[in-house]
């Protein structure tokens, strides 16, 4: 019986070839860190609801559904209509349209604590933003970030994650992020109680890694409570839970009120796309005004050629339009239920130390630990969990899916859209039992 790797071979000649090309024109033949795969990754060529092809024909269950960005499936027709539609008129028309009004209307509906908006291309602007209009605002220099909460790649979060992750970044960039266990109210008191140069405090709502560590929703009242009292800004990532784990994302779920929301992935519908908003006196900070000082120094300023570009600005409205007037979240939520029930009861029966558990539309699977708790916001420590997100298994694990037809993100995280159905939750609980039998033949796990 061939290996997972020698199968993985076999399934996969075209990409390997074009793997080998890449390798020429792009350092390590990939664009993006999570897309790197050993021995090669592969090469998709298209997408249909849950589903997607590579270029070799194999089909596949998606559970990456572009980066979190597709909670309607590939090419939803109303979608597609949408980009149809506008990439016929003006895909950027170098001026105002009535797009990005109806874009930012589509936001408020869903977050009321979203007053006024502006817009960007990544998620990882979108933070870089709000860092800026935080200190602009409040005149203070430094942020709180917690311990493996994710906020794109720009300097100053790539140098606060308790190490550098990046080369190139500057040794004082790091001087003005502050880094804090999550989940430590104490610990964060402590520091505001100190040091009065702090602007903000941000993390993801639900936990690190798009709650891979999930985060009690008590903290998060009680850094709401602590942050007002100390005057300092809260900010809410919401790249990855925004309209994802609700129509109105993990404020709305945990009925808290950020100063500052920070949007990307489904805001814009799958296209590039992602917004900045919060309290309007904050993003008021970017307005123009006839004070000659204000639209100096004291202004925060905002280029970007595609800000809001018309193409965004149409799919990303049409896809929070959706969202808001049908039942896709609870759809995929569902989905995500059934999933996770299907994956433990098949770890249950190989009698393997594993466990699945996530929140809202969002799954992960943790290997080496046995846990009967909460699934939805598992009590395992977050050094235990972390540990399982660097395991040696999830190549492998991946590996061995995408030998059985589904894709897991990262080898570790299940995405889910409103597309994901009750076959497609069977056929990759089948495909589960495949890789993680093959894994145990093979001393993976």
């Amino acid at each position: 019986m061939a290996t997972i790797t020698e199968e993985y071979k076999k399934k996969h000649p075209t990409s390997l070839k074009l793997y080998e090309e890449a390798k020429a024109s792009m350092p390590s033949g990939v664009t993006h860190d999570v897309r790197y795969l050993t021995p090669f990754p592969i090469y998709m060529s298209h997408g249909k609801g849950p589903r997607k092809w590579d270029v070799d024909g194999n089909e596949y269950i998606g559970y990456v559904m572009g980066h979190g960005a597709l909670i309607l499936g590939h090419c939803h027709p109303e979608i597609v209509a949408e980009v149809n539609k506008q990439i016929s008129i003006g895909t950027h028309l170098g001026f105002n349209t009535k797009l990005e009004l109806r874009w930012a209307k589509a936001i408020q509906a869903l977050m009321p604590s979203i007053e006024k908006v502006r817009f960007h291309s990544s998620g990882t602007e979108a933070t870089l933003m709000a860092f800026r209009l935080a200190r602009a605002f409040t005149g203070k220099s430094k942020i709180i970030k917690f311990i493996n909460h994710f906020h794109g790649w720009h300097d100053y979060v790539a140098a606060a994650a308790g190490k550098y992750t990046s080369a190139g970044i500057p040794k004082k960039t790091a001087e003005t992020m502050i880094m804090l266990p999550a989940g430590d109210i104490g610990m964060v008191e402590k520091q505001l109680k100190k040091d009065n140069d702090i602007a903000a405090v941000i993390l993801e709502p639900t936990g690190a890694k798009g709650g891979a560590l999930p985060l009690r929703p008590e903290f998060l009242a009680q850094l709401r409570e602590v942050t007002e009292r100390y005057g300092v800004l809260l900010i809410f990532d919401e790249v990855v839970t925004g309209f994802r784990v609700s129509p109105g994302g993990a404020q709305e779920k945990l009925n808290i009120k950020p100063d500052l929301t920070t949007l990307g992935k489904i805001v814009a519908g799958g296209f590039p796309g992602a917004a900045v908003g919060g309290k309007a006196e904050i993003l008021d900070m970017t307005a123009f005004r006839n004070d000659p000082d204000w639209n100096g120094y004291s202004r925060v300023a905002h280029p970007g050629t595609y800000n809001a570009n018309p193409m965004s600005a149409a799919i990303g409205s049409r896809c929070l339009e959706l969202i808001a007037s049908e039942p896709i979240n609870k759809q995929a939520d569902e989905a995500s239920v059934l999933l996770k029930k299907g994956l433990n009861e098949v770890i249950k029966s190989l009698g393997v130390s594993a466990f699945s558990h996530g929140y809202g539309a969002l799954a992960y699977m943790v290997f080496g630990i046995d846990y009967h708790g909460d699934l939805d916001i598992c009590a395992v420590p977050h050094e235990q969990l972390l540990k399982s997100l660097n395991s040696e298994a999830l190549p492998a694990f991946r590996r061995a899916m995408l030998n059985a037809g589904v894709d897991v993100m990262g080898g570790h995280q299940f995405i889910l859209s409103s597309t994901h159905k009750k076959k497609e939750i069977e056929e990759t609980a089948d495909a589960f039992e495949k890789a993680v039998s093959q894994m145990k033949t093979e001393g993976c796990l």
